[in-house]
């Protein structure tokens, strides 16, 4: 498979999408943050120091989906249309993130997905700290993916 992201000099680029078709496209990711049954009852209960944390999560991954293009160098400026952040626990102490991602354009929105769960778990994380340093996040990874030339993708579970 040829890599798309270098130039005739081999030197990074950012990929020239001004040819490909607009598309709706959509893009899912997941991560989990592990930590103690105290702090995620905590969470839930909102006794949180510093506030709301699924909120402010909330929110943080939001953000982060729309200024992708400012953290990862070749990805293109994208005009979301829709940013969705779920949790759900299916243990006492697992905390799930998915991320769901839309937009209608030229490239797809997989990194947004994926920026958008890291900031949610960078939040959790911060917002918590002071209860729990050990927690820990991950594994992140993509979900599903629809739209583009390469059409749809959805993780094989």
């Amino acid at each position: 498979m040829e890599l798309s992201h270098f130039n005739g000099q081999g030197r990074a680029r950012m990929v020239d999408v001004s040819e490909k078709e607009v598309t709706k496209r959509t893009a899912a990711a997941r991560t989990m943050v592990k930590m103690a049954p105290a702090t995620l009852a905590a969470i839930h209960a909102g006794s949180i120091g510093k506030g709301d944390v699924l909120a402010v999560a909330q929110v943080a991954g939001i953000m982060a989906a729309k200024k992708t293009a400012d953290w990862i160098p070749m990805c293109h400026p994208l005009p979301l249309t829709g940013v969705d952040i779920r949790f759900s626990d299916n243990s006492e102490d697992e905390l799930y993130i998915e991320a769901i991602v839309k937009t209608t354009g030229k490239t797809g929105v997989e990194m947004e997905a994926l920026t958008a769960v890291s900031a949610v778990a960078l939040t959790v994380y911060d917002m918590c700290k002071a209860l729990q340093k050990d927690m820990v996040i991950g594994p992140t990874l993509l979900v599903a993916k629809s739209g583009g030339k390469n059409g749809d993708y959805a993780l094989d579970t």
